[in-house]
């Protein structure tokens, strides 16, 4: 066969494949099967199909026990089945079932109103030959956790051993039961059914059987086995409203024949009582409740694959993986409202208050969990879990609050700066000045910085304007005493050449010789500086250059062309108008024609 034709064969097969699908839906199907090494179970696609497909509210029955103890042919008589057609039932001393087994088509029940199929499970017997003890544990664990009412198919009497096997179903009934809040049922595990078959109960009522079996043994030597066996016991006694016991006698004496017997020839006392018994379960059966709603199909198929990867993990199975499976939507929930608080914080802000903020969220959404998660001992784990999970979500808020505070104050470090450095070539230095944007400076830092880096910040912020003020009374002096100089020589110019006012020219020379004579004769540079008379000088300086009114270093251009302006109309108009003896003018009688002749 050549390449190509090989090719379209193997598309063909592979498309028939893909679109198998189940025609009979009224036969057994395997949901659950060992893997290789018959200690863990694995999904059956098969039989998911057969459940998928439904649509209404489910609701499971499931039968356990030990094996070859008849449970799948007391599943066919509670639905009416043949041998032939119903479960695979076996009389060899090998399981006949493997993993678990439901009945394609689910018995339809109006429970409340609610349309519901009702799912039957046949599970493969404990305590056969080549099994491993953990792995009846996971066939008893998922039987637990999946039905509604677990039928505990015990021959004769109840055993040690029968009750040890509880200890999984116990323990998730502590973890579970008992969280409902008005019609808000969380979770609520399978209600027990132990069913005994054995014809007589010596005078006792299989209630009075059951609740004997559930008595605590006396436990002198302190043996740990009886001890663990001893708290099952008083479990399950405090559960007995979640548990109901009833009594089925022997069909017929021969057993291996029981396929092949109608109901005529059966027992008649079992007939009956077989009648009663699927009454009583019908009476149980609930809609399977799982995160406060009822399961579809395709919902139960996929609950089954969480619970059965918890199952799965570790050595044996756990309530607590259980657990983790049933708070993980929970934990997400309240993990994203969390976020969503502390992401409506302003950043950035004090530690404190961020800190406050977080203690705040945390406490309302640890509040929202304990009202909503699931199971009692076990859910420390989760809440632990999501304590962790809060934490990492608080330090990326509180890195972004501490880059939001870097970046906020650096601004404002570099906007003072800028401030200083314009403050240090003001073109009339004013000490009031540079006092006023100092403290505006380090008040708007102060009140605007705020966060993490607010302290960092703080102390270059101390250094820096601490260095500025440093700098600039260094400079202010020397400045302001050349300042000085320059205005008496100016003031000499004006007085001489263009107002030519004789007193502003005589003023300005003694200033001039003032500074430049006797503050050098007679003053250091830092002993004036320390002078009365320096201070008067630049008090006086302070109050022509900086007032809260007036600001001469920013006026000064604009006063200089106006005084020019004046200066220049009063040369050009003035004199003509308004005369010239308004000021005591020099006056020179050189071109006078007046002045006498000296032949």
């Amino acid at each position: 066969m050549d390449p190509h034709s090989l090719f379209h064969l193997l598309f063909l097969f592979i498309f028939v494949t893909s679109s198998f699908s189940i025609d009979n839906y009224h036969q057994a199907f395997p949901i659950v099967e060992p893997d290789p090494g018959h200690t863990k179970l694995r999904l059956s696609r098969e039989g998911l199909e057969a459940i998928e497909r439904i649509t209404n509210p489910i609701s499971s029955v499931a039968v356990i026990g030990p094996y070859r103890s008849g449970k799948s042919f007391l599943l066919n008589q509670l639905l009416s089945l043949s041998c032939d057609e119903g479960f695979g039932v076996g009389h060899m001393r090998d399981t006949k079932t493997k993993g678990i087994w439901i009945w394609g088509t689910p018995i339809e029940l109006d429970i409340d109103g609610v349309r519901t199929s009702v799912l039957y499970l046949d599970t493969e017997g404990f305590e056969s030959i080549g099994k491993s003890n953990v792995y009846d544990d996971r066939i008893f664990a998922l039987a637990t956790v999946m039905s509604s009412v677990l039928i505990y198919n015990l021959p004769e009497t109840i055993r040690e051993a029968d009750i040890s096997r509880l200890s999984f179903a116990v323990e998730l009934a502590e973890e579970f039961y008992g969280r409902v809040k008005g019609q808000d049922v969380a979770f609520e595990p399978a209600k027990l059914l132990w069913l005994i078959q054995r014809d007589f109960l010596q005078g006792k009522s299989v209630q009075e059987m059951v609740n004997e079996a559930l008595q605590r043994v006396p436990n002198a030597d302190g043996n740990k086995n009886i001890d663990m066996v001893n708290q099952i016991r008083d479990s399950l006694a405090i559960m007995g409203d979640n548990s109901t016991a009833f009594s089925l006698p022997q069909p017929h004496l021969q057993r291996t024949k029981l396929c092949d017997m109608k109901d005529a020839e059966l027992d008649q006392l079992y007939v009956k009582r077989k009648e009663q018994l699927k009454e009583l379960v019908a009476s149980m059966v609930r809609p399977k409740i799982v995160q406060g709603k009822t399961l579809s199909g395709k919902e139960f198929v996929s609950f089954l694959e969480q619970i059965l990867d918890a199952l799965n993990k570790g050595d044996i199975p756990s309530t607590g993986s259980l657990v983790e499976v049933f708070n993980k939507g929970i934990l997400e929930k309240c993990l994203k409202l969390y976020s969503e608080k502390m992401a409506t914080l302003d950043l950035p802000r004090p530690e404190v208050s961020l800190q406050e903020a977080h203690d705040r969220s945390r406490d309302e959404v640890m509040q929202v969990f304990d009202q909503q998660h699931f199971g009692r001992h076990h859910a420390k784990k989760s809440i632990v879990q999501l304590d962790e999970e809060m934490q990492k979500v608080y330090k990326n808020v509180i890195l972004q609050n501490e880059y939001q505070s870097s970046k906020l104050c650096e601004g404002l470090y570099t906007r003072c700066e800028d401030i200083m450095d314009q403050l240090q070539v003001l073109r009339l230095p004013s000490m009031a000045k540079f006092n006023a944007g100092f403290l505006q400076c380090n008040s708007s830092f102060e009140q605007e910085c705020v966060g993490p880096s607010k302290t960092n910040y703080e102390q270059r912020m101390m250094k820096m304007l601490g260095k500025s003020r440093s700098l600039f009374i260094k400079e202010y002096n020397h400045k302001l005493f050349n300042w000085l100089v320059v205005f008496s020589l100016v003031m000499v110019v004006i007085g001489r050449f263009i107002i030519k006012f004789i007193l502003i020219e005589v003023g300005a020379w003694i200033l001039f010789i003032f500074l430049e004579t006797y503050t050098r004769m007679f003053w250091t540079a830092e002993s004036l500086y320390y002078n009365p008379i320096w201070h008067f000088i630049v008090a006086t300086w302070e109050t022509l250059v900086y007032s809260p009114i007036l600001d001469l270093d920013r006026w000064a251009i604009p006063l200089g062309v106006m005084v020019s302006l004046f200066i220049l109309y009063w040369r050009c108009y003035g004199r003509r108008k308004y005369g010239s003896q308004l000021l005591p003018l020099y006056s020179s009688n050189k071109s006078s024609p007046n002045r006498p002749r000296t032949d």
